[in-house]
């Protein structure tokens, strides 16, 4: 057996309905399973889902408060009002900024831009920029992805006698902000019709309603923004992606071209992934670790030379983040395992003095991918007596909502399901800590703490093509509530196996269903090549990609997971260096057993583990699952026991045995009848004298010589008499089988024929037949 890391949840999607998808839309059957799996249920709402146009933009105008928002934003151009565009320190606010700033100079608008230093400021509106703000003469202030909890600085800034429009996209509280606007998709009672819009597509829907038509020259910030705030990827969000994505890939924007650049990113094959998992990054961590307006100078200069040196710094500064990143992060580690946190509490909680706050988002994600439970991060302030962190959470735990309860002892905080921010007085981390437990064990059950990885497509294999694969990209981009499809394919032979890469920690196989074959690699999976069996069936799930090799394309799976529910033999038969095994076995799942004292004594120094002898397990509790027989046992029935007795999931035979006599066999009738003929004619014999002459006359082995005259003495054929055998008088007519000795080595040869000598597949139905009688549950069984 080996078992899956997470819980699979197969999507089903109905054969009829997918070959209808696949006739009607002109799509491979993969792209058809994947539609079905996400809910389409017609042609026609899938053809749209496909084809999106401009008709998929809402009206901004829905969004309550837009009507107001541009005559306040015209009356200030037109009397030449100063206008601060208040925008965040992440990718999205950075885009958010962007869009609003070409939006507002487009417009002859006297503009700048602020954006808070998270050191100095904090997440969201800072009363210190808002009096430097007004010291500039700014008459309105404009937020963009932040504002919505901002009670107390808004309400400064009103006292200032400025007004104030919020745009953003965050939850709100359950009081608002007393600003002059909120436009917010999101708010209670708005007849807008999709409220998962990013701060840049709040910002774009502004920008949309004070220029009167769709800015689409600005598709691709809000690409960037909406893809690196991971909101939902569905409705008019799919298709700004989509659009931006596009524009992206014509290179009609230095900051692109000069990101690109210092991504190692072509910008012909520039993606979503690359987005997410190259430029979002960079884009990020000017605002992690210090000023984020670079980021905003970035996308608002028209100097070559001045993009790529703006590029060049945000690079420095990942680099720089990532091994901020790496160091505190492994500090959380050991302080969970330390605490043994996941013995206790449900929810993680972790802070250190001087944890950079810039990055403790990203710890708390690397914590949730690790762990699977709510992480929250904090920096420790011993000055200020203050805790400051971010916070990334599960499925099943909304975790703005439980910070949310706790307002009495957490006064600042914001975010969404999945993540927030906080800040709180050190005094009240123990109680906080001690909140969310209760709060967790009241809304997480076990089953949630385990990762569910929901599958959209089982696949056969005869439908993985390179063709099918390229097609996929029809259903891109990929994101949030519409993430890339995971595959699976079940119960498949695995023709190879075998550990790549310089530490032999990936792993690279062929698996077989029929005539197909299908390359299949595992990175940091190297140790499944050690926990596959022959002839196992194995299900993988993963993702599939094209390896292009030499102008040669072939798909391939890239594993994420692997599962069987079989139970597994491994044949280490005849594998007499223990070191070359050994290895192989996971120590903490597994029991070594033995039949024979002198087996225990042989291994004891080998292995350096307990090993227990077959009957010494009586009544024991045994948790392990896997067993490492070591050797054969005397009689059958023993190893029977060892079955009946647990479940084992893997059983290692390696059978090493001391006196093996399957090659010598049983003499046969005519070496007993020559040999009673040669005692016959001597009536004595000196065996331990002449047994070495005997031997070399006779060609039989001095074992083979000692083993007849054993069973002559049992039959009473022969006496010893002063060490001399002596041909008895009286011999009764006896079959040679009656002999105990001769009876023992028939069983004992029947025995290695059956488990060291057979072929695998032999031994594997052998242990087969056993398992399929374990009819008894476990708990009323009896070692007997």
């Amino acid at each position: 057996m080996i078992q899956s890391k997470k819980r699979w949840s197969i999507s089903r999607p109905d054969d009829k309905l997918v070959s209808t998808f696949e006739k009607e839309l002109s799509i491979p059957r993969v792209c058809a399973k994947v539609l079905v799996s996400r809910g389409f249920q017609t042609v026609q709402e899938a053809n749209s889902f496909l084809h999106l146009t401009e008709e998929n933009i809402h009206n901004p105008f829905l969004l309550n408060g837009m009507d107001q928002l541009v005559e306040r934003v015209h009356r200030a151009i037109d009397q030449q009002e100063r206008i601060m565009v208040y925008g965040d320190y992440d990718a999205d606010g950075i885009t958010s900024t962007t869009v609003m700033m070409k939006t507002l100079l487009s417009l002859g608008a006297d503009v700048i831009f602020k954006i808070p230093n998270r050191f100095i400021d904090g997440y969201g509106p800072s009363e210190r920029l808002f009096q430097e703000a007004f010291d500039e003469g700014v008459k309105l202030i404009i937020t963009v992805d932040n504002g919505i909890s901002g009670l107390k600085q808004i309400q400064f800034a009103k006292s200032l006698g400025m007004d104030v429009i919020v745009t953003d996209h965050h939850e709100p509280g359950e009081e608002l902000p007393e600003a002059d606007i909120i436009i917010h998709p999101g708010l209670k009672g708005t007849t807008y019709p999709f409220p998962y819009l990013a701060g840049v597509g709040v910002a774009f829907k502004v920008a949309h309603a004070l220029t009167g038509e769709i800015p689409t020259e600005l598709y691709y910030l809000v690409a960037i923004g909406t893809i690196a705030d991971l909101v939902s990827l569905t409705d008019e969000n799919r298709y700004f992606v989509q659009k931006g994505i596009k524009q992206m890939k014509r290179a009609n924007s230095l900051a692109i071209e000069a990101l690109a650049n210092v991504s190692g990113v072509e910008v012909s094959t520039i993606s979503e992934e690359s987005i997410g998992f190259m430029f979002g990054p960079r884009i990020n961590a000017v605002g992690r670790l210090g000023e984020a307006s670079p980021g905003v100078e970035l996308f608002l200069t028209d100097e070559q030379t001045n993009a790529l040196s703006i590029a060049n710094m945000l690079n420095e500064k990942n680099k720089e983040r990532q091994a901020i990143v790496k160091q505190i992060t492994d500090e959380a580690v050991a302080m969970i395992e330390k605490e043994n946190t996941l013995g206790g509490p449900i929810v993680i909680v972790v802070g250190k003095k001087d944890w950079n706050p810039g990055v403790l988002g990203i710890v708390a994600s690397k914590l949730v991918e690790k762990y699977y439970r709510p992480a929250i991060v904090l920096g420790i302030d011993e000055e200020k007596q203050i805790a400051k962190g971010s916070a990334r959470s599960i499925e099943g735990f909304h975790m703005y909502k439980e910070l949310a309860k706790n307002g009495d002892i957490v006064p600042h905080f914001g975010g969404h399901p999945m993540a927030a921010g906080m800040t709180f007085p050190l005094e009240n981390l123990e109680e906080f800590k001690n909140r969310l437990q209760t709060q967790a064990k009241e809304c997480l059950t076990d089953d949630q703490l385990i990762p569910v990885v929901l599958i959209d497509v089982p696949l056969e294999m005869h439908e993985v093509t390179t063709e099918a694969i390229e097609s996929l990209q029809k259903l891109a981009p990929f994101g949030m509530d519409f993430a890339k499809p995971v595959y699976c394919i079940e119960e498949v032979e695995v023709a190879s196996v075998r550990k790549i890469g310089s530490a032999q920690n990936h792993v690279k196989m062929e698996l077989k269903q029929g005539s197909i074959v299908l390359d299949a690699i595992g990175f940091g999976k190297g140790e499944l090549a050690d926990e596959i069996s022959p002839t196992a069936k194995l299900s993988f799930i993963g993702d599939l990609q094209i390896n292009e090799w030499n102008g040669l394309k072939k798909p391939q799976l890239m594993i994420q997971d692997v599962k069987t529910n079989d139970w597994q033999l491994f044949d280490i038969r005849g594998i007499r260096q223990v070191n070359r095994w050994l290895p192989m076995i996971s120590r903490e799942k597994s029991i070594f057993v033995a039949f024979n004292e002198t087996t225990i004594s042989h291994f004891a120094t080998l292995i350096q583990e307990k090993i227990w002898q077959h009957k010494d397990l009586i009544e024991q509790q045994i948790t392990s699952d896997y067993v490492i027989i070591l050797d054969l046992p005397a009689d059958e029935s023993e190893l029977n026991k060892l079955l009946e007795y647990h479940d084992w999931s893997r059983i290692y035979a390696h059978f090493y045995a001391v006196d093996s006599t399957y090659f010598e066999g049983i003499p046969s009738r005519d070496q007993f009848k020559w040999y009673f003929s040669f005692l016959a004619k001597r009536k004595t014999f000196a065996l331990k004298q002449h047994i070495h002459e005997l031997s070399k006359q006779t060609g039989w082995s001095q074992n083979t010589i000692n083993f007849m005259s054993k069973v002559f003495f049992e039959l009473n054929f022969v006496r010893i008499d002063n060490g001399m055998l002596v041909l008895n008088d009286y011999l009764a007519k006896t079959d040679l089988s009656e002999a105990p000795a001769y009876k023992q080595r028939a069983k004992k040869i029947e025995l290695e024929q059956k488990l060291l000598y057979a072929p695998y597949m032999e031994l594997k139905q052998w242990f087969e037949e056993r398992k399929a009688v374990q009819t008894v549950p476990e708990e009323e069984q009896v070692w007997i």
